[in-house]
């Protein structure tokens, strides 16, 4: 019983990962107006779906350290990690918290809240949750991410702008740059994220790896195609103004970042990358609107303590 009820709390992990997070690597390119966002979401999804079937493939090489840190190993006690009830409760609290923020249209972070909702479930258990490791493991990674983003956002576009490869009109060949650099960035967000909820599976009975992926890679393609308008608005046009120059220097940043993140293992926030550069970017240009900026920050200070409290909430009513 509660192995089915975990399959489809990942399920829900997915699908809400997919809601908040497909349209974040293709943002630019429907706030610079050069497709339109059922364009955008598509193509940000089909890249997030070939980046999730590459971390299968990749999966022994590159991911492998995800699988383990985000099935709760060297966080808490390998026996509680191991427990289908454990999961089952971090898989509830990150779910309802990506799915309560999705309602809202806030970008917020799937990987702040697995971290939150491990770390909730861990104490809720009564066993001791290693914070040393959680802070290398996570934080410095998620609270350093952001700032290096806005940081190279700006700086991007400022060099941009100076080789005149930003230009405020559309052209062919940025247009064909855009959409690759998008694509690239969302691949990489799939290389990143699926292996972190496919990691909740590891308790489920005969549950193979290529399964798990599967599984999770069609969950996050179905979220992403079926509700992220709300937050496609809020990355695409309420945080900053943007012309498709700009779009385009926000979008190699991410794709970068993002990129260089999941080949090394390490559990960037592709929503952290994402608003960073775009805001780094609208800095530069004179065009963030910091009201929207500090919301969207004011939600990622929440999604840790929202998903531990749901996490341990859930591993009340879960557990024998």
């Amino acid at each position: 019983m509660v192995a089915a009820l975990l399959v489809l709390a990942v399920g829900f992990v997915a699908f809400t990962n997919g809601a908040n997070a497909n349209f974040k690597g293709v943002a630019s390119l429907y706030g610079s107006g050069t497709c339109s966002r059922r364009a955008a979401a598509l193509w940000g999804t089909a890249a997030t779906f070939a980046g999730s079937l590459a971390a299968l493939a990749v999966a022994r090489f590159v991911t492998d350290g995800l699988l383990a840190t985000f099935g709760g190993r060297g966080v808490v006690p390998d026996s509680l990690a191991a427990s289908p009830h454990f999961l089952c409760a971090v898989a509830l609290g990150a779910a309802l918290t990506s799915f309560v923020a999705t309602r809202v249209g806030m970008p917020v972070s799937t990987t702040h809240a697995l971290v939150g909702a491990l770390a909730g479930a861990g104490l809720a258990s009564g066993d001791s949750v290693r914070f040393a490791a959680l802070g290398a493991l996570f934080v410095l990674p998620l609270v350093a991410s952001p700032v290096l983003a806005a940081v190279l956002g700006a700086g991007t576009y400022l060099l941009l702008r100076a080789l005149n490869l930003a230009p405020d009109a559309r052209t062919p060949k940025l247009d064909a740059a855009h959409v690759l650099s998008t694509g690239a960035a969302s691949f990489a967000r799939g290389l990143n994220d699926t292996p972190k909820v496919a990691a909740l599976l590891a308790a489920v009975p005969g549950a193979e790896l290529w399964w798990a992926f599967l599984f999770v890679a069609v969950g996050i393609a179905l979220g992403g195609l079926l509700d992220s308008a709300r937050v496609a608005e809020t990355l695409g046009n309420k945080l900053t103004e943007m012309t498709p120059g700009q779009g385009f220097a926000s979008s190699l940043v991410t794709a970068l970042l993002v990129g260089t993140a999941s080949l090394h293992g390490l559990p960037a926030s592709t929503t952290h990358v994402s608003v960073g550069a775009l805001v780094g970017m609208g800095t530069a240009a004179r065009r963030a609107h910091w009201k929207k900026v500090c919301e969207v920050l004011l939600a990622w200070v929440s999604t840790v303590p929202c998903a531990a409290a749901l996490a341990a909430l859930a591993l009340a009513l879960v557990r024998p």
